[in-house]
């Protein structure tokens, strides 16, 4: 496979936090992930998950390493370049939900567009409304968050993560606040826009049952990432 088969291609990756105590939350970790792959990784509270997300998807800065996402090295990227190129090609997904509890559903998958709404070469508000149909939320769309199941909260942020027509979208413990039924219809639901709509997705997750479900599974510990081989 080319380097340019890899949506995302991460060499040497460190991450140490602290002045006097260090902590290094990652340990020189390289990796490539293809295009349109379904990606876990996997490991325990505390190993790194958060933080590698972190960094791939442009949140944070690595201490040493660098990250290419399709084709750019994105430590070359600084302020609003920076910020453009997270706007147009990443969605994340989080643990809890991170809806803005005042505003109804509609209201909170339109908001990380909104200030550049006039510069979009689509309807934003038709676009949200879209993807909450496709996401079987058409009847939930003036609802408040806190009107809603988890389980519907979490395709809210879905939805959310889907407004900018991402390549490559970054899901933290998407399942982490839900019951074992409610995380199985997510999971499913990923795998169903990886497939359909060729995103790429990386899954951080302590949930040992989503082996089998990916296409491939790495796992993290103290800092390295391994593929279980070892």
């Amino acid at each position: 496979m080319g380097r340019h088969d890899f949506l995302i291609q991460a060499e040497m990756l460190s991450k140490i936090y602290g002045d006097g105590a260090e902590v290094r939350a990652l340990d020189g970790i390289t990796m490539q992930v293809a295009n349109g792959e379904f990606l876990a990784i996997q490991g325990p509270s505390g190993s790194g998950k958060s933080t590698l997300l972190n960094l791939l998807g442009t949140l944070d800065h690595p201490t040493s390493g660098r990250v290419i996402i399709d084709g750019r090295d994105i430590s070359a990227l600084k302020g609003d370049a920076l910020a453009d190129f997270r706007r147009e090609k990443i969605g994340f997904i989080f643990q809890l939900f991170n809806l803005v509890p005042t505003l109804n559903t509609l209201e909170n998958v339109m908001l990380p567009l909104l200030p550049y709404r006039r510069g979009l070469k689509f309807n934003l508000q038709a676009r949200a409304r879209e993807l909450l149909g496709q996401l079987g939320l058409g009847e939930r769309m003036n609802h408040l968050p806190g009107q809603l199941s988890g389980g519907e909260q979490q395709r809210v942020a879905i939805a959310r993560a889907l407004i900018n027509y991402p390549q490559l979208i970054l899901a933290d413990e998407p399942t982490g606040n839900l019951d074992s039924n409610a995380g199985e219809a997510i999971l499913r639901l990923l795998r169903q826009l990886n497939q359909e709509l060729g995103i790429t997705l990386l899954l951080a997750t302590h949930d040992t049952n989503i082996v089998g479900q990916t296409d491939r599974v790495l796992y993290l510990r103290d800092g390295k990432l391994s593929d279980g081989s070892d």
